[in-house]
């Protein structure tokens, strides 16, 4: 007898064969990565390896893209790539378009200006799916690390997502059909294996090798990541395989999980990665999918945790709250005007939630269901045109006004009121008058052309000169006018270069010829370096010795007058395997370099480092607090550990330049000083600030001239 069916009972089984084909555990698993993701944006320093939960994210892709590309190709012996990459279109394109167009909105109205054009360019590379690129380029660029993060970089994972997206199928579609020729006996299914492990092989080797080397660009790129995908593939080819006890397949989901959570609260910043360090998270994620696989009822212990509704509602919006989460994170403190304190960071992410079950209601789940775009795949290209559009207009405001500000505010670089009285440095610099040094900042917006690395007309072009590789590091200043002068050098990293301004002002009067050397994150001093902040690539850490050493034996061989020095060492690793502290082999080190100076006849002036500005308040803090400054006060202790160079020049017995005092006040250290803002970035002191200066600079220079037997009449 046949059965017929209403078309009432025909929806209903087909609901019940999607019930069935949903993954409770992958769902959970989205549920896990978006929770670390989110956590480790908002509390970097308490949830310290919550990037790895974008790994997560990768290993799921690759399960269930492959998961229906094998369907696919076993069924139809190709795959329809046009309706493939509608589907794809239809169900990212839209919730990412809205946010884009958002931000760009948002980045306008509250980011200032100078963040306008970096923000326009990275709305338009996170469009075209190009976002890694862009970051993997500007992760090379020791400037980009110190930049204010833009509203849409979170976007890159999204842009490795679908540039996988675009290349998967088409591997498969070779495999498929190019493939049936050149190995005629081979099955589908073992032309999909050779795939697969081919790209999990080579682009895992090229991880481990490219984060040994550069590991800040191997964070970002696609060939260090695929691998990623091709894991959860290698799950999904497996699926039909797969039969394991529900008990197993209990402890085995346990075991994932805990391995999930042992890479999110071990890993860290300093954590080179991704490499070796993802194969804890993208193994585990696979472990978990492996579990689930075949099981038809609830895994004990930890099924009822994975069906738990608000695991699975988190699960449901984990798309859109990883879209919403950080524009709101980079713009909402600056529109409200309230640093990202414990209150603040409460309400953004219910609002991000709020925003993200918002958007799944109304665009993600019905734009994928609507009739009229889900049945052309000309359409849904029409339509992803039509978004890139839109928010390619979205960003004209920002590029047009980013040009426009950045002219006036270069017009306006001269009318830089000159720090006396009560205004900039000389508000603690001068303690006799009596003024307040947390008066209100008229314009917390420090503009493109306050930059610490800004040079002098005297300065020439950088040289060849200590170049390391393709990396130049010297340049000259002539401020001789062509008569015989003091010959001086500044050396070190970038906390060197923003001494510039009132260096230039004194070798000017005097007459100096003046050679600058610098590498951007290298401490000049005889130690074993490992890198800034984090641990860098052994190629980098040789190259930063090399420089420091070639630069050392060229002042021991031209014996200038005169050399200045400093550098971040409170921030540069060094390891020399002895086992005593960074802050002793610092000490040792610089002692030694020093030495060979002075043996040469040089005289050293250390200049002892600035404050920490990110490490120790929000990097927006003055842009919300600019009508009271003092809310950006840290404690002294707090933002000026010990300078491992204040206690070499100790022990050596030279004087230095410390104008710690026009920074802090015996107790406090602060973002902006008589009305003046200090800092140009997260790291470094404004140029303009640094200029205000010089009065002091000046002082302590002439001081250490007189007392080294140098004649400073002219200064």
């Amino acid at each position: 007898m046949t059965t017929t069916h209403t078309p009432a009972q025909s929806r209903a089984e087909a609901r019940q064969r999607a019930a069935r084909a949903f993954r409770l555990d992958v769902q959970a698993l989205r549920a896990v990565a978006i929770a670390a993701v989110v956590a480790n944006h908002f509390w970097p320093q308490l949830i310290t390896g919550g990037y790895v939960g974008v790994d997560i994210f990768f290993v799921i892709s690759g399960f269930l893209i492959t998961s229906h590309l094998e369907r696919e190709i076993v069924r139809d012996g190709r795959v329809r790539l046009g309706r493939f990459y509608a589907r794809r279109i239809r169900r990212l394109l839209p919730a990412a378009g809205l946010v884009l167009i958002l931000s760009a909105v948002g980045a306008f109205l509250f980011l200032p200006y100078p963040r306008w054009i970096d923000n326009a360019t990275q709305i338009l590379a996170s469009a075209t799916y190009v976002e890694n690129w862009v970051l993997a380029a500007q992760s090379i660029n020791y400037s980009a690390h110190n930049a204010a993060a833009s509203a849409v970089q979170h976007y890159w994972s999204l842009s490795v997502e679908e540039q996988f997206y675009l290349l998967w199928p088409v591997l498969f579609t070779m495999a498929a059909v190019a493939g049936a020729r050149i190995w005629p006996r081979t099955s589908v299914r073992t032309r999909l294996w050779i795939v697969v492990l081919s790209v999990a092989a080579i682009s895992l080797t090229a991880s481990v090798i490219y984060t040994e080397r550069s590991a800040p660009q191997a964070y970002f790129v696609t060939f260090t990541r695929a691998w990623q995908f091709a894991v959860g593939a290698v799950v999904a080819l497996l699926a039909h395989r797969i039969r394991l006890t529900r008990g197993a397949a209990g402890i085995l989901s346990g075991i994932g999980f805990a391995g999930l959570l042992a890479a999110i609260v071990i890993y860290s910043e300093h954590t080179p990665y991704p490499g070796t360090a993802a194969l804890l998270p993208v193994l585990a994620t696979a472990l978990v999918i492996v579990a689930g696989t075949g099981q038809t009822r609830s895994l004990p212990v930890i099924g009822p945790v994975l069906a738990a509704r608000p695991v699975q509602w988190l699960g449901d919006v984990s798309y859109s709250l990883y879209l919403w989460h950080w524009p709101l994170l980079v713009i909402v403190p600056l529109a409200i005007g309230v640093p990202l304190d414990g209150i603040a960071t409460v309400g953004i992410i219910a609002l991000a939630l709020v925003l993200a079950w918002i958007t799944r209601r109304l665009v993600e789940v019905p734009i994928q269901r609507w009739t009229w775009w889900a049945g052309s795949t000309r359409r849904a290209v029409r339509g992803m045109l039509a978004i890139v559009v839109v928010v390619a207009l979205a960003v004209v405001p920002l590029l047009i006004g980013g040009v426009v500000r950045t002219s006036a505010a270069d017009a306006d670089a001269e009318g830089i009121p000159a720090a006396d009285g009560c205004f900039g440095p000389a508000a603690l610099m001068n303690p006799a008058a009596g003024c307040d040094a947390q008066i209100a900042v008229a314009d917390p917006v420090v503009p493109p052309q306050a930059a610490y690395y800004a040079l002098a007309p005297e300065c020439g072009e950088l040289d060849e000169r200590y170049a390391m590789d393709d990396r130049l590091t010297t340049r000259r200043c002539d401020f001789s006018v062509g008569e015989p002068g003091l010959r001086a050098w500044l050396v070190g990293d970038s906390h060197a270069e923003q001494w510039q301004s009132p260096l230039f002002e004194l070798a000017r009067a005097g007459g100096w010829d003046l050679t600058i050397s610098s590498f951007a994150g290298c401490p000049i001093a005889d130690v074993e370096f490992r890198g800034f902040r984090e641990g860098w690539a052994a190629p980098d850490n040789e190259r930063c010795m090399r420089w420091a050493d070639e630069v050392t034996s060229g002042i021991e061989s031209e014996r200038p007058d005169v050399v200045f020095t400093t550098m971040t060492t409170r921030q540069e690793r060094v390891d020399d395997g002895s086992g005593t502290s960074e802050y002793d082999q610092y000490v040792a080190g610089l002692d030694r370099t020093w030495s060979r100076w002075a043996d040469a006849g040089v005289l050293v002036i250390p200049i002892v480092d600035v404050p920490y500005n990110a490490d120790v308040r929000p990097p927006e803090c003055l842009l919300t607090s600019a009508a009271a400054p003092e809310d950006c006060a840290r404690p002294r202790s707090d933002a000026l550990p010990h300078d491992p160079i204040s206690a070499a020049a100790a022990q050596r017995g030279l004087a230095t330049i410390d104008l710690t005092d026009a920074f802090c006040d015996s107790e406090q250290c602060f973002a902006a000083v008589g009305g003046m803002p200090v800092y140009f970035d997260n790291d470094h002191v404004s140029g303009p600030f640094a200029r205000a200066l010089e009065p002091w600079f000046r002082g302590a220079v002439q001081g250490i001239l007189s007392a080294g037997g140098i004649d400073s009449a002219g200064l």
